[in-house]
Formats: C-alpha cells, structure tokens, sequence
C-alpha cells in the first residue's frame, strides 16, 4: 500500500468533457491522523451530478478544485484506520472520489455497509445507495402519487428512472417513460413495467407533446423530470389540475456549451394550479435507514428489477462517464477500481 493512483480535474470543461480536462496522476497513499481512516475504492458511483461538480458555479456543494481527485460516491475496505468507529477490513459507502485510495476525516459523510447481506456490494451505488433513495424519496415525498395516477418519467432507462417506474407501479400508478432508441423504449416495457414508452429522438417538441397526449390520453399527474429542456417543455403541456413535477435532474443540459436552456411552458403550471418543486437526496439523510429498508424489501420480493453497467479499471473513469451523456450504459454506471 503506498501508491495512489487518481483520476484528477485539471481544467473546467466548457461542454462535453474532454480528455485534455484531466489527468491520471500517482501520489502516495495518505496515512491516516487521528480520527482519520484510509479507504480502498473497490467501486466508485458514476452519475451525472459530478457534471455540476466540475464548474465554477454556486452549488450544493463546492466545485472540484482543479488538480483534485474527481468526486465520487464509493463503496470500499478501510486499510488503515485511527478512528475507533472504523476498523481494518470494514466494508464503507462513502462520499469520496475516482482513485484507488481515500483519507477520511471526521465529519465527512461515510458509513459502515455490510456485503453479506446484498447479492452485490454495487447494490449500495445503485438500488440500496444515493439512486435508489432519489427514486424513492422523488416520487413518494415530492411527486405525492396517489393510487390510479399517470406518472411520467423522463430518462426513464437510466438508473433512478428506472427505479421511479417501477415504484409508481407498486403503489398502484400507471407509467409513461421517455427515453432514447428502440431498445430502451423496449426495455421500459418488458424489464421496468412500463405502461407506455416513448422514443424523443427524432422527434421535434410539437411531436413530442403529441406522443405524451397519446400515451396519456387523461393527463399527466405527476412528472418525474431527469431530462429537461424541450422533453420537460413537451411534459408541461399533459399537466392536469393540480399535478406535481419532481425536478431532479437536467441531464440535457448540463454539457451546454451555450448555457442553461430552460423551460418554456412554465406558465402551465399557473394554468393547472400545478407544482413544481426541486430536491436533493440529502433533504432525506434523517429517513435514509426507512427508504433502504423499503428498496430492500421490494429487491427480495422480486419486485424491482435493478441493472448495473459496470466499466473496469480508472484508466476509463473518462469514457466510462461520458457514457451516460451518450446513453449508451445498460444500467447504473459505474467503475470498478482495480483489485484488492
């Protein structure tokens, strides 16, 4: 254990991300001060919320200082420790980022998880971690749907939209699910249970709106809005009186080279007495242990389906996350940092 290899930010991209952004670097493993302990990154959650991280813009949390290792959520082992609430060998989820090693120091946001009781540790990154929690708490406690209700969702075949759909069906709502291609439209069908799906490319935002009316011919009632920009314009325009939008993500916009595109037909939402309100997973952080207790309830009665895109090895961290701007992950993204 003595060297440390990252995967470091070295200019703010304006746009896609680009190689030259980065770096791959080797520093020494950190040796850990009192109340501190050292993590080995076995796995490292790719989402597209570490975008945002990458700029010099007010945030949730403060951007990724250049020449720093690229944030990320992790599951790992903790190899050296000199806090007594973590020992030697523990399993960890924590919030740290895209290297093989990670110093922890009091205060930060890490938690002892246990491998044994899950079919994968990836589980915490995904269906039992901070995407499982977002569908979750999204829908339940900020879209509110009742028994009977059309839910639509936005990026629908990514990892919290998958997991949204197929919640709204447990509590008794019908799905409508947008995504990209052929093949994820069919699989928000036959894998995620979707009622009806739609395909947004090629289409303009008039067509797009025509496809939402078709698919829910009584209105939307609740969106769940990962996308943004013309498929949030086109899903404003199905609202019925007093319908909600969950806004958790802007996923369009985000490698704007031009800026934040923003929604158009904002004024429905004074027309359908409608709501919109944004959120993030950590308003939740008190209700963690309720909604994991629930996503693990539903995975062992085979009522959620959960798929994991797993890339190997941090010399890809960079093509491994353009993945989910290109759509082209089979489920939730993420990286796998090396062996023990």
């Amino acid at each position: 254990m003595t060297q440390n290899r990252r995967f470091t930010l070295v200019r703010r991209p304006h746009g896609l991300p680009q190689p030259d952004d980065f770096a791959h670097d080797t520093v020494p493993v950190p040796s850990p001060a009192d109340g501190e302990f050292v993590v080995r990154n076995r796995y490292a959650s790719l989402d597209p919320a570490i975008r945002g991280w990458l700029d010099e813009a007010p945030s949730y949390l403060p951007p990724v200082a250049l020449g720093d290792p690229v944030r990320a959520t992790t599951v790992g082992q903790v190899v050296a420790s000199n806090n007594p609430a973590f020992a030697v060998d523990e399993w960890v989820l924590g919030l740290n980022a895209i290297e093989e090693y990670s110093l922890v120091r009091p205060g930060g946001f890490t938690m002892p998880i246990d491998p044994h009781t899950v079919p994968s540790v990836t589980h915490y990154l995904s269906v039992l971690g901070a995407v499982g929690l977002t569908a979750y708490f999204g829908l339940l406690e900020v879209g509110k749907p009742r028994p009977g209700e059309t839910v639509l969702v936005s990026g629908a075949a990514g990892a919290v939209g998958s997991l949204v759909g197929q919640i709204a069906r447990i509590v008794g709502c019908r799905t409508v699910g947008i995504a990209g291609g052929a093949d994820k439209c069919r699989r928000l069908r036959d894998d995620y249970g979707y009622d009806a799906a739609i395909d947004y490319r090629g289409k303009s935002p008039a067509a797009l709106a025509a496809a939402i009316r078709e698919a829910a011919p009584d209105g939307v009632d609740v969106i769940f809005e990962n996308v943004g920009g013309a498929v949030l314009d086109a899903g404003l325009l199905a609202l019925n009186h007093g319908a909600r939008v969950a806004l958790c993500g802007l996923i369009s916009e985000y490698n704007s080279a031009e800026g934040a595109i923003g929604a158009r037909n904002l004024w429905q939402l004074i027309v359908k007495s409608a709501t919109i309100s944004g959120f993030l997973i950590s308003d939740f952080l008190p209700r963690f242990a309720e909604g994991a207790t629930a996503m693990a309830g539903w995975l062992a009665e085979g009522r959620l389906r959960v798929d994991e895109h797993v890339d190997e090895g941090i010399e890809n961290a960079l093509p491994a996350f353009l993945r989910l701007f290109e759509g082209s992950n089979q489920g939730k993204m993420i990286l796998a940092l090396g062996a023990p």
